[in-house]
């Protein structure tokens, strides 16, 4: 039975672990896209375009690019100093500030030392062991053994950076990404961000030649997709990210002076 709005919304995940391996079929492949169209657009450009991507030797491309770049944002200790202040490392901090993601997935010999591993100098350390091209390895499979992955582009055109134009573009297609990962949750499907490629210089270039993206478009993301398993596999390293903050953190009543109270606990 499909999904109704409110529980595709309620239900919404990142997918980090693997996918089950069968082919997403044409017709959902299709669904997702005219599921992006029907997003909102400034005077209805519709400045999103959309590769679809099931040729396993592109997938496989694409995931050495992935795996290579988060092996090297580990080594360089470049994750760590952008990222560290999302980590959380207890059900407590976690619930304090009810944001970010929360460690709670560790190799075994690494869970005494969850706080120590993800310091700079830990990491470095972690690197000449070989951990960062294991994350790497990781990264690559879980990459390559997607069967869909999407890549999303802005018409430039449309898509001028510094003008109020844009903007309006990037606005819709986050309202046109966000339709494909409510519609990806009533196929029974996951979707998570491909993010590496684009912190390492030159990356992004190779898998702009590699998806043949002409002048007149611009490569923003890349995601993979594919049907949810039975049984989750979860990675070696993992994070769970639930908690939401509560209205009084996230919202304000007439002026910003004024934080919008929570509802009152149910007994």
């Amino acid at each position: 039975m499909p999904l109704t709005l409110q529980e595709a919304i309620d239900r919404r995940r990142t997918t980090n672990g693997p996918f089950d391996p069968r082919p997403v079929s044409l017709e959902h492949q299709h669904r997702l896209i005219e599921a992006a169209g029907r997003a909102p657009s400034h005077f209805n450009s519709q400045p999103w375009r959309f590769v679809l991507i099931d040729d396993p030797k592109i997938r496989e491309r694409v995931a050495d690019i992935g795996g290579r770049t988060m092996t090297q944002l580990m080594e360089g200790g470049t994750f760590f100093s952008r990222y560290r202040k999302y980590f959380r490392f207890s059900a407590e901090e976690m619930d304090q500030r009810r944001d970010g993601i929360l460690i709670d997935q560790m190799p075994a010999p690494l869970r005494p030392f969850i706080r120590q591993v993800f310091s700079e100098g830990a990491m470095k350390v972690m690197s000449k062991l070989g951990v960062a091209k294991l994350l790497g390895d990781d990264n690559r499979s879980l990459i390559a053994g997607s069967p869909l992955l999407l890549a999303v582009l802005l018409t430039k055109e449309e898509y001028k950076p510094g003008e109020l134009s844009g903007f309006y573009c990037q606005l819709s297609m986050g309202m046109a990404v966000e339709h494909i990962w409510l519609t990806c949750g009533d196929l029974g499907m996951g979707i998570q961000f491909v993010s590496t490629p684009m912190e390492i210089p030159g990356a992004w270039d190779e898998l702009k030649a590699l998806l043949n993206v002409p002048d007149d478009l611009e490569l923003m993301a890349v995601y993979r997709l594919g049907y949810l398993p039975e049984e989750k596999r979860r990675p070696r390293i993992d994070w769970k990210s639930d908690q939401r903050k509560r209205l009084s953190q996230l919202a304000f009543r007439n002026t910003c002076a004024t934080p919008e109270q929570d509802p009152a606990e149910k007994p």
